[in-house]
């Protein structure tokens, strides 16, 4: 009888193990719920009115920064999980009444050093399919915001987005969304809208300003191999050139966080303006993409809660990144990135200009699902590349990532 025992167990471990493998190939959207071709674990209701997939996600990470160019004790040092995740995909009733749950179990991923409010819930939104190229969504997830944005955190060949990012995304909001993909000839488009609240993810009641967000995307070379335009790096290694050119606009009437969607919570209400334009191409391993970000406001000085002064990051940003899989049957990448961030004059006495120089080796074992990622930085204030600048610092990143 325990022969008996071992040996089911066995086999349940092994069909959990296989189960686990063939999900590695899953690729995340962030924008659409997975329902179709998935192989992970899942499960469907007897009359198949009812249907979820379950997949997880960790980061585990250490990274180190320099007290300045010249001195390279640790200014600080991170030994952390950066993310860890839970995702839910399915459908009630019909595959065009869909459903996307995600939770953030780490404190970054809680928003909660802002807002001291312990918010697991990153997804909570219902789509509805009205053709294959036509669907509405109604919740919590992303704005159709700057392409590093709307990329899955799981999907990026560094260990994290660029500061152009952290300093102007519209990240996640509760509202309506639509998402439209026709073909003009034989050129895909993508448009992208919504009417959000404006607040974020810990938002309980709405005020009297909207955030309203535009984005269109064209693909003049045709569609990429699995997706590409919506992870970094080349792992398809496309045969034929692919390029995806998108831009758009957010307006944010009278927000009360100094971010918009993000940061801290403001006394007298900001109204923010932010455009973007990016693009990704990819050929036979090489991937480029480029990001350019802008934030406006009348006025980006206000006071927090406690009567402090705080201020909008009005500003620009660049980021490019450029990168080649070296061996694709082994999945080597080597990459770069140069990001530069421009605040504007009204908060120059605050904020310096920034640059970043970035360089990333990463291994993909199961492409973006299981990898194990390098990254080597050095930062510049002023423009002043020189080591004994004030405000210039070192910076490196190890980093793990495994998921389904």
């Amino acid at each position: 009888m325990k022969k008996k025992h071992l040996s089911l167990t066995a086999l349940t471990l092994t069909l959990l193990l296989s189960t686990l493998v063939s999900a590695f190939a899953q690729r995340q959207r962030d924008d659409r719920p997975t329902i179709e071709d998935f192989d992970g674990i899942e499960y469907t209701g007897d009359d198949s009115t009812f249907y979820i997939n379950f997949r997880f996600r960790m980061q585990n990470r250490l990274r180190y920064t320099s007290i300045s160019g010249e001195d390279l004790g640790a200014e600080s040092l991170e030994a952390r999980i950066r993310r860890l995740r839970l995702r839910m995909d399915g459908y009630i009733y019909t595959p065009k009444l869909s459903y996307t749950i995600q939770l953030g179990f780490t404190r970054g991923d809680q928003d909660y050093d802002d807002t001291d409010v312990v918010n697991i819930v990153r997804d909570a939104v219902i789509f509805y399919n009205f053709t294959d190229n036509f669907y509405v969504a109604f919740g919590q997830n992303k704005l159709p915001g700057n392409r590093q944005r709307v990329n899955s955190s799981g999907e990026l060949q560094f260990a994290e987005r660029s500061l152009v990012n952290s300093h102007f995304n519209i990240d996640r909001d509760f509202g309506i969304k639509a998402y439209y993909s026709p073909k003009v000839g034989s050129v895909p488009f993508h448009f992208k809208g919504a009417i959000s609240t404006g607040e974020g993810r810990v938002t309980t009641t709405t005020d009297d300003g909207l955030a309203y967000t535009g984005r269109a995307e064209f693909l003049p070379l045709g569609e990429f191999t699995n997706d590409g335009d919506y992870y970094e790096g080349d792992l398809e290694y496309e045969q034929t050139p692919k390029l995806s050119i998108g831009g758009g606009y957010s307006h944010n009437s009278r927000t009360t966080r100094v971010g918009g969607q993000t940061g801290i919570y403001i006394s007298t209400p900001l109204t923010l303006n932010t455009s973007f334009v990016d693009a990704i191409f990819k050929y036979r391993g090489w991937a480029y993409q480029v990001e350019y970000m802008k934030r406006d406001t009348d006025d980006p000085f206000t006071t927090d809660l406690e009567g402090e002064l705080a201020y909008a990051f009005k500003g620009q940003g660049v980021n490019q990144q450029l990168s080649y899989l070296l061996n694709r049957t082994a999945g080597y990448e080597l990459a770069g990135r140069y990001t530069w961030i421009k605040p504007h004059e009204d908060i120059s006495a605050y904020e310096a200009q920034t640059e970043v120089l970035e360089l990333g080796v990463t291994k993909y074992f199961r492409a973006h699902r299981l990898k194990m990622q390098v990254n080597a930085s050095y930062q510049v204030e002023d423009g002043i590349y020189r080591t004994t600048h004030n405000g210039n610092n070192w910076g490196a990143t190890f980093q793990i990532e495994f998921g389904i």
